[in-house]
């Protein structure tokens, strides 16, 4: 075997991993993680807004 056999065997190797992560990345058993990663800024809006109206009523005295 000489270095082009091995470029070939590795090139092949690399095609199959590649394919095989984006399947396992496309497939529908990872949905509920990405859209919960997708919505992850918003819930960050959301506790900034509710500890805004917390802080703005304690400094009116409510």
């Amino acid at each position: 075997m000489d270095i082009n056999d091995w470029r070939g065997i590795s090139t092949a190797f690399l095609m199959f991993a590649f394919i095989a992560t984006w399947i396992w990345l496309w497939s529908s058993k990872r949905k509920k993680g990405f859209d919960e990663a997708a919505n992850l800024p918003f819930a960050d809006e959301e506790k900034h807004m509710n500890s805004s109206v917390d802080d703005a009523r304690s400094r009116d005295g409510e």
